[in-house]
């Protein structure tokens, strides 16, 4: 019997967000919502990220997507928040700061 065989492909994990992390990522978008700015999310759990998409619209690509990277852990931070175009808006280890890049753009839109 050959003790050294890998797990089969099937099993590998998948990255997800925890409930402490979909707390404060569910509460800015409810508040959000609340506002008039976006309408819709979707989740997404891959091998290697967990992708939080914000849409304004259903049939639309998402105005933003909070990503979770644990690979990037040690580097950049895990957690970055990117915009439509593609670009970074924010990166760190801190969920919450992270999504305070969004909290401002709640006080822009209920001035």
């Amino acid at each position: 019997m050959n003790v050294n065989v890998p797990p089969p492909r099937h099993a590998t994990e998948q990255v997800a967000f925890h409930r402490t992390e979909l707390g404060p990522i569910m509460g800015l978008y409810g508040r959000m919502v609340a506002a008039g700015e976006w309408r819709d999310y979707g989740l997404s759990h891959l091998r290697d990220v967990a992708v939080f998409a914000i849409y304004k619209r259903t049939a639309e690509n998402p105005l933003y997507r909070i990503e979770k990277r644990p690979k990037l852990r040690l580097r950049q931070g895990q957690y970055s928040v990117i915009g439509m175009d593609g670009q970074i808006l924010k990166r760190g280890d801190d969920l919450r700061t992270v999504l305070r890049v969004l909290e401002r753009k709640l006080i822009r839109a209920v001035s």
